[in-house]
């Protein structure tokens, strides 16, 4: 059961992570292709870490305000977070990016992110991962599906700190 668990968070977190490449003969429609791809992108994205959040959020609030990283549903939805913020240790200066991924946060996270917290929230998690090699380990382990129950564990129990930090924000 738990195996296939596993697989079925790897191939949707390959699913949402996944880029399409988009080739024209013409560059001015190459570059609308590839600013279009960028859009949906980052929406994609946003949309998958703001269900994660949501789901991280509930859990949050049900285990009495407290992040539990030793949860293994806390975990898989923690690296399905760090997954789909990969793309914002590049974009994190660019405007449109982050504009698109709010979007996106704002549209899948049911009311927990609004538009007055977006940009807060956007940074907390830009700063979560912006440095980190943490992130494209999770990824790279969740997409090759050969994660352990162990290794996601230790991933949510990295990011305890930051993301007990960020929840507690939403102080719903």
């Amino acid at each position: 059961m738990k195996k296939i668990l596993f697989l079925s968070v790897a191939v949707m977190m390959m699913a949402s992570c996944g880029f399409t490449k988009n080739s024209t003969s013409s560059n001015a429609s190459q570059t609308t292709n590839t600013t279009a791809t960028a859009a949906t992108n980052a929406l994609s994205a946003g949309q998958g870490a703001g269900n994660a959040l949501l789901q991280l959020y509930n859990q949050y609030k049900a285990d009495g305000n407290r992040y539990d990283y030793k949860n293994m549903q806390n975990a898989l939805n923690t690296v399905t977070l760090l997954a789909n913020c990969e793309g914002l240790k590049t974009n994190y200066k660019d405007k449109t990016y982050l504009k698109d991924f709010g979007k996106g946060l704002i549209a899948s996270s049911l009311g927990l992110v609004t538009q007055n917290n977006v940009a807060t929230v956007t940074n907390s998690l830009v700063d979560m991962v912006k440095n980190s090699e943490t992130v494209h380990t999770a990824t790279t382990q969740a997409q090759n599906t050969a994660s352990t129950a162990a290794g996601y564990a230790n991933t949510a129990a990295q990011y305890a700190g930051a993301l007990s930090t960020l929840l507690s924000a939403f102080g719903k």
